[in-house]
């Protein structure tokens, strides 16, 4: 299995977006998808305050089922069950449930509540993917965890520790599934458990669940699964050089890569990178997996896929107009990287007549000469217009392929930051 893990924290695409972006992932040699809905998915009932109000609904998720199965595309739902569980600890509803009171990354997994939670969370997701013979518990990067108060009582009466404390609330999640979901096979993570005894290991059988390792270096790929031998069934990972999250695994029984693309860190973090923009990255990955390295063969399956000419990898850089999903937002955001703070700061801070004779305190108390204003008034009224004309553009192809909270937010972020200071100094100047 090849799976493109869609992770949706902040900026989950359109499902229109999705029917063009499947057929080019099964094309570029992905059969399968990693689902990471967090607050996009139509939660129901007591766990409707999870929900997103642009969280797809019911219709959308079996539309994306659709659309993978049309495409050869494994669906493969990933539910964080430890950490990674900001967007639900953040709601007052569920802040008892935090594993440190003033954090809310991780669960305590003492508190009753926080399995019956976690059922309630996994079965509504599983019933909405019964085609699904995979479901993905994450369980990664659980900080803070044996810092709570009940942690530490429970270490102190059972003489554990933090790694045991972690496989047991593991069993209980893996017990859960395999009792309701006889044949559901579960994935994970690797990183909590490389922090773990060998001892400790042996001594909690987990059962059947697949270990993934994203963030592994091939230098410490043997010794972590040596430790694991005997454990769990697992696949030996080593990164492809030079690419970002995507990993190979040489035992093909077990998923074999998960090439991601991760749209924020965490629920609380700014955006990452766009999914069009990330698009060139991931099809050179798949490619890579699919040929066992990155040929000159590999490169032109890519470039012929993807409309573009030539590229440079070092650079991080593709020559040509792009044919693929969303190729005009690639490009526009190429523009805004590389020109929209450069130019605007050099208007306002490099043009002479604007430094000195039309500065902060000229502009707060509306005192200037005419004559020197009008020697850069027109060079700045045409910035201005080019800006706002090109960002109009780009709203209306971002608006296509994201809901309206992602893109105000993708635009303050990384628009508005400069673009309002020329707005300002144009308001002032008119």
């Amino acid at each position: 299995m090849r799976l493109v893990h869609l992770d949706l924290k902040g900026a989950a695409p359109r499902v229109s977006y999705l029917e063009e972006v499947f057929p080019l992932l099964s094309q570029l040699g992905a059969n399968g998808i990693l689902i990471e809905y967090e607050d996009m998915f139509p939660f129901k009932g007591e766990l409707e305050i999870l929900k997103s109000p642009y969280a797809y609904s019911e219709e959308d998720i079996e539309r994306i089922q659709q659309l993978a199965e049309l495409h050869k595309l494994e669906v493969v739902p990933l539910v964080q069950t430890f950490g990674h569980v900001e967007f639900i600890l953040k709601h007052e509803k569920y802040q008892h449930l935090r594993e440190v009171e003033r954090f809310p990354n991780s669960f305590n997994p003492h508190v009753p509540d926080t399995l019956a939670l976690l059922k309630s969370i996994l079965s509504q997701v599983i019933e909405k993917h019964r085609r699904s013979t995979w479901i993905h518990i994450g369980a990664d990067e659980v900080f803070h965890l044996g810092e709570g108060m009940d942690s530490k009582n429970w270490m102190s009466r059972n003489k554990g520790d933090t790694g045991t404390i972690y496989l047991k609330h593991i069993k209980e999640v893996l017990g859960f599934i395999a009792t309701q979901y006889w044949g559901l096979r579960a994935l994970m993570w690797d990183d909590m458990l490389r922090k773990i005894s060998v001892g400790a290991l042996r001594g909690e059988s987990m059962g059947t669940v697949a270990v993934v390792a994203p963030e592994l270096g091939v230098s410490a790929a043997p010794t972590c699964m040596a430790t694991l031998a005997g454990v769990v069934p697992s696949a030996r990972q080593e990164p492809v050089p030079g690419s970002m999250g995507t990993w190979v695994s040489g035992e093909h029984e077990e998923p074999q890569a998960s090439s991601c693309r991760w749209h924020r860190y965490d629920h609380y973090s700014v955006l990452c990178e766009l999914l069009p923009v990330g698009i060139p990255s991931l099809a050179i990955c798949l490619q890579t997996l699919v040929n066992g390295g990155f040929t000159e063969e590999t490169k032109r399956k890519v470039l012929d896929t993807l409309g573009f000419q030539s590229m440079q990898l070092e650079q991080s850089t593709c020559e040509g107009r792009g044919a693929f999903p969303g190729a005009e937002i690639y490009h526009m955001v190429e523009q805004v990287n590389g020109h929209l703070k450069e130019s605007i700061l050099k208007a306002l801070e490099e043009e002479s007549a604007i430094k000195g004779w039309f500065s902060p305190y000229h502009r707060k108390r509306q005192f200037g000469n005419p004559r020197n204003m009008e020697s850069f008034g027109s060079k700045v009224l045409k910035l201005h217009e080019d800006w706002e004309s090109f960002v109009r553009d780009l709203r209306a192809h971002l608006e296509r392929v994201y809901f309206p909270d992602m893109v105000e937010e993708w635009m303050e972020e990384n628009v508005n930051l400069y673009l309002d200071q020329l707005r300002g100094l144009v308001r002032d100047y008119r």
